[in-house]
């Protein structure tokens, strides 16, 4: 027999990136049989009771024959997830005198329970590692799990495979569990390189990859536009590996971010790495902003620190690509819902890729482009000018002469001794370099630049004011396109460790943001 008694069990419930403590209050009493989950719990908490039930009986455990009423405060908070399983299965046996309960003050527990009392991962660990070391106690989470919210080194972690592991390590003291330790993990991850493929994979192309190079110096939009088959999309999957390298607090933002939809290795094998999204051209804005019953992180935020590539941009259906607008400009994205508030973080690099025309080949001798004006007119339509007005640059990138593809096609080409290996290694140094002197100036890169820093950092002399306020007239820039160009201008004389900017910054930076305008 046990005699009736509260229990308080703490644990944590997912909302956004944000973990807020939830206590798990589990009172017995005299009367009929019953087992009440009450505190805004929804369908898979309220299914836990089935879950708790099996995973107690069949880890040895006596179930109570009680009326059990269990409460997740506050309760005006949403709770969802099988997380709860395990702070619910312990609450259960320290209300019924089977386990200690003062030893249970300084834990916080999550986890989902099998019907057998085994222990499954579960989603958002990294935030709740994170809110847990904050509050100075020891977090007690599946095994699986452990790895990865060990990489918040503050945060004492214990990892279980059972429900009977558990309930061992506060009552026998020869079973008790000690805390994961997991920096071995880390180092190897620090040191491993990334799995993108190398520049040395596309023949030709110099241009750009000259407007790669500034972009990943700058972390500057890019559009690309050229015909089927002119290497668009193997130029925009290479910039991950000439980016400079995460520190630590970014990568652990990334990794927070996609903990709330993969849990376990996936999310692991990103640690250090830039995040790369496509999504298909058949996106909704839910896919790209997030949302959902249980509200997830969408692709922008997923891209965070690293990069977002629309191929087919036009393809897209145009309200949502005008759901970027916004995030493009304030680097997060807000999504309201009746019931809910949540802010990710969106600080994303957009690339995209598009064909000049409906068919691909505008400009080209051959195939010979059979649209009419109106056509090209109207599939570049599908793109706002406001989204392009937030585009750094933009790139022409031509179909190879046959001749010339064919000579670099039948060329040996080898991984060590490629004539584009130096080139590739030559512009991460140089990237490297320029991104250092960024941070030392202002902080952060240079497309994140506001109009404070720009009249300071931007200044332009005398030769290459006139040379500016002609191309202002002449294609009739916004403001933000104004600045979009000396912040991209920045970037070319931060490459060649330019103090100023002069003429020929400012002449190739306008290069950039003029393709577009004629192209058309």
């Amino acid at each position: 027999m046990y005699t009736p008694q509260l229990a308080l069990i703490y644990s944590r419930a997912s909302i956004g990136i944000q973990a807020p403590l939830v206590t798990v209050e589990t009172h017995l009493s005299p009367g009929l049989p019953s087992f009440s989950i009450v505190g805004l719990p929804e369908a898979a908490i309220k299914e836990s009771k089935d879950r708790v039930r099996s995973a107690l009986i069949n880890s040895g455990f006596e179930f109570p024959t009680a009326r059990i009423v269990i409460n997740l405060a506050p309760a005006d908070l949403p709770k969802d997830g099988g997380r709860f399983d395990l702070p619910i299965a312990l609450s259960i046996l320290a209300a019924s005198g089977q386990l200690p309960i003062k030893s249970l003050a300084q834990y916080e527990f999550a986890g989902e329970l099998a019907l057998s009392g085994h222990l499954r991962p579960i989603s958002a660990v990294l935030p709740l590692a994170i809110a847990t070391q904050e509050q100075g106690r020891t977090l007690f989470i599946p095994e699986d799990n452990t790895e990865e919210a060990c990489l918040i080194h503050t945060c004492t972690v214990i990892g279980a495979k059972t429900l009977q592991a558990v309930c061992n390590h506060f009552t026998d003291k020869t079973k008790r569990i000690e805390p994961t330790i997991s920096k071995a993990f880390t180092a190897k991850k620090e040191d491993s390189a990334p799995t993108f493929e190398d520049l040395s994979d596309i023949y030709g192309q110099t241009q750009a990859k000259r407007a790669l190079e500034i972009a990943a110096a700058g972390r500057h939009s890019l559009l690309l536009i050229g015909p089927p088959g002119s290497g668009k999309t193997l130029l925009a999957s290479r910039l991950p590996r000439l980016l400079p390298p995460l520190d630590t607090n970014a990568s652990l933002a990334v990794m927070a971010l996609h903990s709330l939809k993969d849990p376990g290795q996936a999310v692991m094998d990103l640690w250090k790495k830039r995040p790369f999204r496509a999504p298909h051209h058949t996106a909704t804005p839910a896919a790209l902003l997030g949302g959902g019953n249980r509200i997830k992180p969408g692709e922008i935020s997923l891209a965070h620190h690293g990069v977002l590539f629309l191929d087919e941009l036009p393809e897209f259906q145009r309200h949502v690509l005008e759901t970027l607008r916004e995030p493009l400009e304030a680097k997060m994205v807000t999504i309201a819902r009746a019931n809910q508030h949540l802010v990710f973080p969106a600080d994303f690099q957009l690339i995209a890729a598009m064909n000049p025309c409906p068919c691909g080949y505008l400009g080209q001798i051959k195939p010979v482009c059979r649209c009419t004006q109106e056509q090209v007119n109207r599939y570049r339509g599908k793109i706002s000018g406001p989204l392009l007005d937030r585009i750094d640059m933009y790139i022409n990138v031509p179909a190879l002469p046959q001749k010339e593809l064919l000579s670099l096609i039948t060329e040996k080409r080898g991984t060590e001794t490629s004539s584009e290996q130096p080139l590739t290694s030559h512009l991460q140094e140089r990237i490297t370099k320029a991104h250092d002197i960024q941070m030392t100036r202002n902080g952060s890169a240079n497309a994140a630049l506001n109009p404070t820093e720009i009249k300071t950092h931007c200044g332009l002399d005398k030769d290459s004011q006139g040379l500016f306020l002609r191309s202002i007239e002449k294609w009739g820039l916004s403001a933000r396109a104004t600045h979009r160009i000396l912040k991209v201008a920045r970037t070319i004389a931060d490459l060649s460790q330019a103090k100023n900017i002069s003429s020929i910054h400012l002449s190739e930076a306008l290069q950039y943001r003029s393709i577009f305008n004629m192209a058309s």
